[in-house]
């Protein structure tokens, strides 16, 4: 790995390095995008995973460094893959701040005809990126991975699933099964062909560059939660085509709240980024009058959901609920994340 000076993205404070390896076959030149934040022991995995590949499939990976304060930055500095290209920020700028960094970084650095994004506990299953070399791809579609757990279990929380508020029949599907009558079936996983999909999320999706030129980046300031929604869910009302293709596998070594009725935030200040950027997400899905009634129920929800927390943390929570259901409502997203911080402090 070798390094150079990078243009700093206004309000952080970012240093690079750059890469060097050329080679693209198939649907074009591949650039990997991967946000790492105290992570290195799946970091490791990942790019281990990544820099197996051929550059003929991989021309390079890009690595954003959300202010990693453990061994990430010493590590990643002793690398020699001439493929790696290193992106550090000055702040934690969370997820959507580090995709926004990690993505201009790959257009602006290493032009690419496509980005692969994913976070550093995920990583694409041995022969994903050969199987989407293996066919040409449209500019204007993007894919979607299969995403599994390491187990081989599907990954819950990467399923990806259509805008019900867009088609009747699924709205009322969703009504009658929840969760089970927008996200995709789990026989498309098995599946022959590609499946459309609205929604889905940043590991293992595939964006032309085209694509992100046309839509633009991640909006930072969302920094965790809903970015990835709110990103494709714009990319679908811009007219893109998004497919699931079962063919593209990636495993996410993560945990999962799927059987967990009664899960509570911990650290408690992700309540903030989970109500404001959901508020945010349920608008743009929904549309401005079926969003009043949808949110009267969810911040109700919300609301009654205190009673989950200790004593000691109730207040916070419920002060957290309050400035992001302000906030969401607002479409504010310049908070800053110190701010939030003060607003889960106890006692």
């Amino acid at each position: 790995m070798t390094t150079a000076e990078a243009t700093a993205a206004p309000n952080s404070d970012i240093s690079a390095g750059a890469a060097g390896a050329v080679g693209a076959s198939g649907a074009g030149r591949l650039v990997a995008v991967v946000v790492t934040h105290n992570r290195l022991e799946q970091l490791k995995v990942t790019l281990a995973r990544l820099l197996d590949s051929p550059a003929s499939e991989l021309a390079a990976v890009v690595v954003a460094d959300n202010a990693s304060s453990d061994d990430t930055a010493a590590w990643l500095a002793a690398q020699d893959d001439a493929r790696l290209d290193v992106c550090r920020s000055g702040t934690n700028r969370g997820g959507a701040g580090g995709f926004e960094m990690g993505m201009r970084r790959a257009v602006e650095a290493h032009d690419p005809d496509w980005l692969v994004v994913m976070d550093d506990d995920a990583r694409p299953a041995p022969g994903a990126l050969a199987a989407f070399h293996a066919q040409p791809r449209p500019l204007d579609t993007a894919l979607a991975a299969a995403v599994y757990f390491p187990d081989g279990r599907i990954c819950e929380m990467n399923r990806p699933s259509v805008n019900p508020f867009w088609q009747p029949r699924v709205f009322l599907r969703t009504l009658l099964r929840a969760r089970d009558g927008y996200h995709i079936p789990y026989e498309a996983y098995d599946a022959a062909a590609p499946l459309p999909i609205d929604l889905t999320s940043f590991v293992g999706l595939f964006l032309s560059r085209r694509m992100v030129e046309a839509a633009g980046y991640p909006d930072p300031g969302l920094f965790l939660y809903g970015d990835d929604v709110i990103y494709t869910l714009g990319l679908r009302r811009r007219g893109e085509t998004i497919l699931f293709d079962p063919a593209l596998r990636f495993e996410h070594d993560c945990s999962t709240f799927q059987n967990d009725r009664r899960r509570v935030f911990s650290p408690l200040w992700k309540v903030y980024y989970a109500y404001r950027n959901g508020l945010m997400m349920y608008r743009a899905a929904a549309g401005p009058l079926l969003f009043w009634p949808l949110f009267l129920l969810v911040a109700v929800k919300w609301r009654l959901t205190a009673k989950r927390y200790a004593a000691a943390e109730r207040q916070a929570y419920l002060r957290l609920w309050r400035h992001a259901v302000c906030d969401g409502l607002r479409r504010d997203t310049r908070r800053s994340h110190a701010e939030v911080l003060a607003l889960a402090e106890t006692g």
